[in-house]
């Protein structure tokens, strides 16, 4: 199968929000942006050559506004299947986020009182209920779905062949995406010390570029300094008890 390449499609800003366009042997788009952005996504989309509707999957990262908030439109749009984790399937069916968020410092903390955080986007069933690793060769792309729990219990990412991890919000940019090219966390993580060991396990994997959700590509190796400082922070965290996980549901727990 051919090579596959990793095209961003800011939704706001120049990379404060990121879906992307996977092209291979048929187009894959990951990430479906905030409410009422589906149009400029099929409208970047067809700018880069590619007829919307040629569209093969619509992969979501997991039930945040900012990344599931157009899926329902792209799939009217596009008339492709939405892929989505069963254990982030409370928000893609009420169109709400469950809370409360759990801000991963001061950035997190100001966002939260954000009424827009707390709108409801257009419920969606998902075509494709991912529960593990998911091959994308049928839908025209050499690489997989790999779950990649704890910035929510559904998070996925999307690892290709040649290299490219398109990673959600498993780390940003600082101050979603402003400092360029500095790792941070995103605002918000229901089990940092989850989410951490993901980053970790896909950093292992030894990725080529790293895509992410706020912010331009970040370098794998200066993402893997950070993980390990960021480690270091979360242990001594947990070691005083100030560090917090929101519960998992039932529904989020992984199948044994």
């Amino acid at each position: 199968m051919s090579r596959t390449k990793v095209v961003p499609i800011p939704v706001l800003g120049r990379h404060t929000v990121n879906a992307y366009l996977l092209l291979g042997r048929h187009p894959v788009i990951v990430d479906a942006g905030t409410p009422g952005s589906g149009r400029r996504i099929t409208e970047q989309v067809a700018a880069h050559g590619v007829d919307p509707t040629d569209v093969r999957l619509v992969v979501i990262t997991h039930g945040h506004i900012d990344h599931f908030g157009s899926a329902a439109e792209l799939r009217r749009l596009t008339g492709a299947p939405i892929a989505a984790h069963a254990a982030d399937l409370g928000p893609y069916r009420t169109g709400r986020i469950r809370e409360p968020y759990l801000p991963t410092g001061p950035m997190g903390r100001l966002m939260a009182r954000n009424p827009k955080l707390h709108e409801q986007a257009e419920p969606f069933e998902p075509d494709l209920l991912v529960h593990g690793e998911t091959d994308l060769a049928d839908f025209g792309v050499s690489g997989r779905i790999i779950p990649t729990p704890g910035h929510t219990a559904g998070s996925v990412s999307v690892l290709t062949d040649d290299g490219d991890l398109v990673a959600g919000d498993l780390i940003a940019n600082s101050f979603m995406g402003l400092i360029k090219g500095r790792p941070a966390n995103p605002p918000f993580h229901d089990d940092p010390l989850a989410n951490l060991a993901s980053l970790r396990a896909m950093l292992d994997l030894k990725p080529a570029r790293l895509h992410v959700g706020h912010g331009i590509p970040l370098d794998p190796s200066r993402a893997s300094r950070w993980a390990a400082a960021e480690q270091r922070k979360l242990e001594r965290r947990a070691t005083r008890g100030r560090l917090r996980a929101r519960p998992r549901t039932p529904a989020e727990e992984p199948r044994q």
